[in-house]
């Protein structure tokens, strides 16, 4: 229950002390797993006192036991084995100070070691942590390498020199932490989100040497593990010799065998390209040359063809056929002319045989009446007009003395006609 207080009536702090206390005796016993970070021994006395930290975070507890429960554990705890204990939560009043009084210590083996990183394994990959689906690939030639390693360890020393051997140029963000014991999970994590939130460094290698199974124990821990999964730069597991393989290798992007094989994956060797340049170039060369001398072969062919060689022959021939075309038109426009000239003096004969002059021309006249009409019959004129005669050349005045119809002019004509012998 919540302790009733306030600024009227606190609390002392023996009261706070024992309430915590009293608390915490009510846990019960309980199993914990750490890995040991301080044994302390002191001379004459019966009691061992212990630090039990937690393998993925900067969190311990002090744990005190009997000396003959110590010391029977085989074989001897040494400080970052991994063990399990049964004990039970203590807070010593006096020091307001928290431990855990065990009464049996149990070190974690090998076996069940092994037998735990098999079951997160299994546990991961059903996540999907391990799907080649999820890897990035490394940048060609990255700008800057994040690199977390031991300080002054031969990791870093391995990977520094291949890289800068291979690329002089290349720039290296180098943060140190543990490699192996309790505190190098807790360091680790922090320089991971460091790099990985640096937008220059473009990928991140995790190197160590060699060493047990023990020893790179914190390369398979799930912390670390989901952290290198969630990270948004390609991360490049370089963790102990080819035969070590922590659970890091599987869920990083690319797992090289030794640190040094790292700096060869995540650096180009200058050498190497340029010498590749070089051969490009020189295929580029005889790719050029093939295509121009098969081009040149092509254009030769060309050439050589009728049309190309003697190209006038063509126009010569064309012209000859173009002179025959203009003789027979011009013949034919010529044919077509005279049949037009010959019809049109047949037309203008014809014409001029019909003509009112042609007439004239045979001694006929036309009479025009005062009114300016040709007069066709007698009755269209009286006696005294004026008539307008039109000759074949001139033209006369004429006044009408007298007006014969035509039953009298065929009367005269007829009287006046000499008899027949």
């Amino acid at each position: 229950m919540a302790m009733q207080s306030s600024a009227e009536q606190p609390i002392p702090v023996r009261a706070v002390s024992e309430a915590v206390a009293g608390w915490i005796s009510r846990l019960g016993a309980i199993w914990v797993e750490g890995q040991l970070a301080q044994i302390n021994k002191r001379p004459g006395s019966q009691m061992v006192y212990l630090v039990l930290r937690d393998p993925s975070a900067d969190v311990s507890v002090q744990v005190t036991t009997f000396r003959r429960v110590f010391e029977a554990v085989v074989p001897p705890l040494t400080e970052g084995a991994r063990v399990i204990v049964y004990g039970k939560p203590d807070f010593y009043v006096p020091r307001s100070s928290f431990s855990i009084r065990a009464e049996e210590i149990r070190q974690v083996g090998l076996g069940e070691l092994l037998a735990r990183l098999e079951m997160l394994k299994a546990k991961l990959k059903a996540e999907g942590l391990f799907d080649p689906r999820r890897k990035k690939p490394l940048p060609f030639l990255p700008r800057c390498i994040g690199l977390i390693t031991g300080r002054a360890s031969a990791a870093e020393r391995d990977v520094l020199e291949n890289a800068k051997r291979r690329w002089p140029g290349v720039h290296f963000r180098v943060v140190n932490t543990d490699v192996q014991g309790p505190k190098a999970v807790p360091q680790i994590l922090p320089a991971l989100a460091q790099l990985d939130a640096d937008p220059e460094v473009d990928v991140i290698i995790i190197a160590r040497g060699g060493g047990s199974v023990e020893d790179l124990l914190p390369f398979s821990d799930e912390a670390l593990i989901r952290a290198v999964g969630e990270c948004e730069t390609p991360v490049v597991s370089a963790i102990g010799h080819e035969p070590d393989s922590p659970i890091l290798d599987l869920v990083a992007d690319f797992r090289a065998s030794t640190p040094t094989d790292a700096a060869k994956r995540v650096v180009p060797d200058v050498a190497e390209e340029m010498d590749r340049v070089a051969e490009l170039r020189r295929n580029a060369w005889r790719s050029v040359a093939r295509i121009l001398e098969r081009e040149a072969m092509g254009l030769a062919s060309f050439r050589q063809r009728p049309v190309l060689a003697s190209p006038y022959s063509m126009i010569d021939g064309r012209r000859s056929d173009l002179d025959e075309l203009t003789r027979r038109a011009r013949a034919s426009v010529g044919h077509r002319l005279d049949r037009a000239s010959d019809d049109l003096g047949h037309t203008l004969a014809r014409v001029r045989a019909v003509s009112p002059m042609a007439t004239l021309e045979r001694g006929y006249s036309i009479v025009l009446a005062p009114s300016g009409h040709a007069v066709r019959s007698a009755e269209e004129v009286s006696e005294g007009d004026v008539l307008d005669v039109r000759l074949a050349s001139g033209r006369l005045d004429a006044a009408v003395s007298a007006v014969f119809p035509a039953e009298d002019a065929a009367a005269t004509a007829a009287a006046t006609e000499e008899p027949s012998e």
